[in-house]
C-alpha cells in the first residue's frame, strides 16, 4: 500500500533536491534538459508535506524526451508512467511501490507547458506564511480522510490550489 502520510517540514529537503537535481543532469543529454526546479509542498520552507521531493523538468522538446529520457533515468532507478493520462507531462517515480517509500517525483515538461505556473503557486506560498498554514491544514485533513488513495487527496486539493492561482493572477505585476 501506498499510503499519504503528511509530515512536518524538513530543511534537508532542499540539499535533497539539489543533489538528485544534479544526478539527473549527470544522466540525461545536456542538450535535452532547459531547467530543473524545486517544487511542490517540499520547497515552501516551514510547509508539512509528504516527504517525497518534486522535481520539475523542463526540456526542450517532450517528443525526444519520451526517445531517451526513459531508459536515462531507470538508471537512476526511477519509473516511468507510461499510461499518464496527460500527454503534456512525462512523469517518473523513484521508490515506486513495492520498491518504496516514495522519494522523488519527476515532473517533466516542454518550456512552453503550463505547469510552469505552478512555480507561481510556490512561490506564493513562500511569501505568504498564513496561507501555506491554511495549505498545510487541508493537506493533514485530507491525508487523515484519504490515507490510502492518493488520486482523492490530489483531487481534494484543486479547488484550493485554484483558489490561490487566482489570488496569485491579481497582484500586479513586479
Amino acid at each position: 500500500m501506498d499510503e499519504v502520510v503528511i509530515v512536518e517540514y524538513d530543511p534537508g529537503w532542499v540539499l535533497l533536491f539539489e543533489q538528485e537535481a544534479l544526478r539527473i543532469c549527470e544522466v540525461l543529454d545536456r542538450d535535452l534538459v532547459t531547467r530543473i526546479e524545486h517544487f511542490g509542498s517540499t520547497s515552501v520552507p516551514g510547509l508539512a508535506a509528504k516527504p517525497i521531493i518534486d522535481l520539475l523538468v523542463g526540456v526542450v522538446s517532450l517528443a525526444e524526451a519520451k526517445q531517451v529520457a526513459v531508459s536515462q533515468l531507470e538508471s537512476l532507478d526511477y519509473s516511468y508512467w507510461f499510461d499518464n493520462p496527460d500527454p503534456q507531462r512525462m512523469f517518473f517515480v523513484k521508490g515506486l511501490p513495492p520498491k518504496g517509500p516514495r522519494t522523488h517525483h519527476i515532473h517533466m515538461i516542454d518550456s512552453d507547458s503550463r505547469l510552469w505556473e505552478r512555480l507561481l503557486f510556490r512561490d506564493y506560498l513562500r511569501t505568504h506564511p498564513e496561507e501555506a498554514k491554511r495549505y498545510a491544514q487541508l493537506k493533514h485533513d485530507l491525508a487523515l480522510r484519504f490515507s490510502t488513495d492518493r488520486e482523492a487527496y490530489t483531487i481534494g486539493k484543486v479547488e484550493y490550489v485554484e483558489s490561490v492561482m487566482q489570488k496569485v493572477r491579481q497582484q500586479p505585476a513586479t
